[in-house]
């Protein structure tokens, strides 16, 4: 039954079997009225109608339990396209305002990042009447009606006792049926242990058919770490490690065979990808083929019946990526038919049965889809779009659901979820907090995925002018540290960390010493700080229940001040060179975030762009402004005409960028990490439309780049000994 279909608002909210609930419910000086549908507080009556209501009738429907946003959709907005993020928070932030409650210290609605939310108040027990003498008791049969004639037969007392054993026996199971539903958890109670627990890192799992083994890429000992990866493979239950390649690579991706005695991966190597296949017990690797990948163009899958290995593949380096099919047999590589509303296709994985191939789709709609089609790659659906980046996906045993990786505007980390193709409905698993390239056993009844652990960024400077000496790290503590920015005079940095708890912007000398924190806004994310070009303020971004805003602070007053945009979302911004305009990232939606403009004292913002863009900066000649662009994993840098407005394109003859946020402009090129080699910190010429590689750098760096005024240096923010393990979880269903 569809909630609120000739329903009264009180079984509206308790629908389905459920424990039936008094009409009241007090929660200490709180009164809810389920069938008027008010809040009393001591005896007033407040102002909390509508879905904010409805909310709390459903959260206290379950005191104690976690509540999932998805279960909140589906009783709210069942049929009905609506933001249902921002529905919820506003619904929760009404309750909280009507309750005098807050969210950083909950006495009654608690958030669970990513998951939902809890009612943790005392319940107040309902006043219960006695019940007449007459009556019945809830478990026992009605007494026989007592009469004047005594019983004639035998056979009337036989019919009475079968009545009573019948009635007695429905009620007892009755009852035993309820308990189960009522107790029975939306997950098995499951429990993820290490796979490994090796030093470095460690990821990209997948099973072998049968379920007992587990090949992965693996950083090795501390003796070849700084190289790459190679690929390894161990029994689960053991400890015993067999290493089958002697190649370490950027990435590899791995696929078994149907039959356990092979394994297919696809190695990114100093800028070379290729597909090869090795035995899983070890020996010489055969090269099938040459690709154009890099980074999240490399997943791989074999099919089930052994003859073809799906993969993505672009014509060119840079180019679009499309899904194709090797031919084991031939060798010979075909196309799948191409879903026009995707940009790029990649992650193929044929389902357990072999029936279906699922992909990751990046649309313009919204920042990545899944889609299926059959195992011949015809027939294409996209089943839904998300925000967000994927981290892989994989199927379930039942070849009905994708448990997937994602990674959400505002989260912390990765969350596991998983979504049923029949109906496209979504819901957090509750492990995996953290977890990226899930794998699940052909039987279903394991999953592996990888956890990162205990990294962190550091600010490093390297030497432009001597590239030969070492990099320094420069500012560094046990939290993370990014987004570093150096003043326009090079008396300050700027940047953000989490060493006082939550994300704030600090600032340094140059040589890292005098570390003072400049804001304290205890928000989920702040960051992206940048100058202006007086050397006084900082600009930048932060966001409250995922929420984003401009803040604007003053080194001296240390006190943020919120910068009006009226775009609804605003972040990422920076200062122009002549204070003229504060660039930034705004809006959303289907049209994504584009790039806007703003004066600093605040206004209305105008937009720049019509394509989806990120990390704005302006050209020294102001006639420019420079952002990147991703479609799926291929990020490009393309510009936009200030003077006039309305003239985009991309930058020509540079090469895509390894990440959104590697890359920074200097008056005469731009610095970057290029895709195909991201360790190696690498210059683009305007003039001569060159590249040449700078300095290589020791860790991935992903978060911002900056050049000093005078040239000399640059900052990256580098994630140092990155560490993650395989966690493995037995008996799921």
């Amino acid at each position: 039954m569809r909630i609120g279909a000739r329903l009264g608002p009180r079984e509206a909210y308790f629908y389905g079997g459920r424990r039936p609930l008094p009409r009241f419910i007090s929660f200490g000086i709180f009164e809810v009225d389920l069938q008027a549908g008010e809040l009393r507080k001591a005896g007033l009556k407040l102002k909390l109608t509508g879905q904010p209501f409805q909310v709390l009738a459903i959260l206290l429907e379950r005191p104690g339990e976690v509540v999932a946003r998805e279960q909140l959709q589906k009783r709210l907005w069942p049929d009905t396209f609506v933001d249902v993020d921002h529905n919820l928070n506003t619904a929760i932030n009404k309750i909280r305002e009507a309750l005098g409650d807050s969210a950083e210290n909950p006495r009654f609605v608690e958030t669970l990042p990513r998951r939902g939310y809890r009612f943790i108040g005392p319940i107040t027990p309902p006043v219960t009447t006695p019940e007449p003498r007459s009556a019945w008791p809830a478990t026992a049969v009605p007494p026989p009606v007592q009469t004047h004639q005594p019983l004639a037969s035998g056979g009337t007392k036989s019919r009475m006792a079968a009545l009573i054993f019948a009635v007695t026996t429905c009620v007892l199971f009755g009852v035993f049926a309820y308990l189960r539903w009522w107790q029975r958890p939306e997950f098995p109670s499951v429990t993820a242990v290490p796979f490994t627990a090796l030093p470095g890192w460690a990821g990209r799992p997948a099973f072998s058919s049968d379920g007992s083994r587990i090949a992965f890429a693996w950083t090795g000992d501390s003796a070849s770490r700084a190289n790459g990866v190679d690929l390894y493979v161990k029994n689960i239950g053991t400890e015993n490690l067999l290493r089958l390649t002697n190649h370490p690579a950027d990435w590899i991706s791995l696929a078994w065979s149907p039959d356990g005695t092979q394994i297919a991966f696809h190695r990114l190597s100093k800028g070379e990808s290729a597909i090869y296949v090795i035995s899983a017990r070890g020996g010489p690797e055969k090269k099938l083929r040459t690709t154009h990948g890099s980074s999240m163009s490399m997943p791989i899958s074999w099919s089930p019946d052994g003859k073809s290995i799906a993969f993505a593949d672009s014509p060119v380096s840079g180019g679009h990526y499309r899904l194709h099919l090797l031919s084991l047999e031939t060798l010979e590589s075909t196309q799948i038919e191409h879903d026009e509303k995707c940009q790029e296709e990649t992650l193929p994985a044929f389902s357990h049965d072999g029936r279906q191939l699922a992909y990751a789709c990046f649309p313009t709609s919204s920042d990545f889809a899944l889609s299926i089609a059959n195992s011949a790659g015809g027939a294409p659906t996209m089943i839904k779009g998300f925000p967000g980046w994927l981290n892989g996906f994989a199927w379930t045993g039942d070849n009905k659901r994708l448990i997937f990786s994602q990674f959400r505007y505002g989260d912390k980390e990765d969350a596991l979820r998983e979504i049923t193709l029949a109906n496209g409905s979504v819901r957090d698993l509750p492990f995996g907090m953290g977890a990226a390239w899930p794998s699940v056993a052909a039987n279903g009844e394991r999953i592996a995925y990888q956890l990162g652990s205990q990294a962190h960024n550091n600010i490093w400077r390297g030497d432009l002018l001597h590239p030969q000496i070492p990099p320094v790290k420069l500012i560094s503590s046990t939290r993370e540290q990014t987004c570093p920015q150096y003043s326009p005079y090079a008396k300050h940095i700027a940047f953000s960390s989490t060493r006082g708890g939550s994300a704030e912007i600090w600032m340094s000398d140059p040589d890292g010493a005098n570390v003072v924190q400049l804001t304290n806004l205890r928000n989920l994310i702040t960051g992206t700080p940048s100058w202006s070009p007086d050397n006084s303020k900082i600009v930048f971004d932060s966001r409250t229940n995922g929420h984003a805003d401009l803040y604007i602070v003053d080194i001296s007053e240390r006190i943020p001040h919120k910068l009006v945009t009226s775009t609804g979302e605003a972040s990422v911004p920076s200062w122009s060179h002549h204070d003229k305009w504060i660039y930034f990232i705004g809006g959303g939606g289907a049209a994504g975030e584009r790039i806007y403009r703003v004066p600093p004292e605040g206004g209305r913002a105008t937009v720049l762009s019509t394509t989806r863009g990120y990390g704005p900066l302006e050209s020294f000649d102001g006639q420019t402004v420079y952002f990147a662009v991703s479609t799926g994993r291929n990020t490009t840098l393309q510009a936009a005409s200030i003077n006039p407005t309305g003239t985009e394109f991309r930058v020509e003859g540079m090469p895509p960028l390894s990440w959104v946020e590697n890359w920074t402009i200097v008056r005469d090129g731009v610095y970057f990490y290029p895709a195909e080699d991201f360790k190696t910190l690498s210059y683009f010429d305007f003039a001569t439309k060159r590249v040449r590689p700078i300095l290589k750098v020791n860790g991935p760096s992903f978060l911002g780049l900056s050049v000093s005024p005078d040239g000399n240096y640059i900052l990256y923010s580098q994630l140092d000994e990155p560490r993650s393990d395989i966690m493995l979880v037995n008996d799921f269903h």
